[in-house]
């Protein structure tokens, strides 16, 4: 088995979605955060993961067989250029717009695109700003 790593320190430790088709999620995904780069950690039958989020067809163990429903989140972006390269890449992946990129008033320099994956969650691309962190995350490697 390949060696693993997992990143924590940030606000979401992991998020499970279950999906009626985990094909079309798989394109969309691997396309939006390819953008971000982000890629895809791994996969199996009925799943596949990038960092801390899963993705499942209702058919898989972990799912016990319900879907989500509708989730909003979002993923941090290093600049604007890659919050507009993630909306272009998901849409062209069959998401729908929910939010062409662009400033919000959520706080000053919150530049965000948003688009809704083919079971309609509501995925977000976020850049904040400048700001100085103290690490992006922390690695975990088994």
């Amino acid at each position: 088995m390949p060696q693993q790593e997992l990143h924590r320190g940030r606000l979401l430790d992991h998020l499970h979605l279950v999906v009626t088709d985990l094909a079309a999620a798989k394109r969309f995904y691997q396309a939006a955060l390819g953008a971000l780069d982000i890629p895809l950690g791994g996969e199996g039958p009925d799943f596949f993961w990038a960092d801390e989020l899963f993705v499942s067809s209702r058919d898989s163990r972990a799912a016990q067989g319900h879907l989500t429903g509708r989730a909003h989140f979002a993923f941090q972006a290093r600049d604007r250029a890659q919050v507009d390269a993630f909306h272009k890449a998901a849409l062209a992946a069959g998401g729908r717009d929910n939010g062409a990129p662009g400033e919000r008033p959520y706080h000053p320099g919150y530049y965000a695109g948003f688009v809704l994956d083919p079971d309609g969650n509501n995925v977000e691309a976020v850049f904040h700003g400048t700001a100085q962190r103290s690490a992006p995350s922390v690695k975990i490697t088994f």
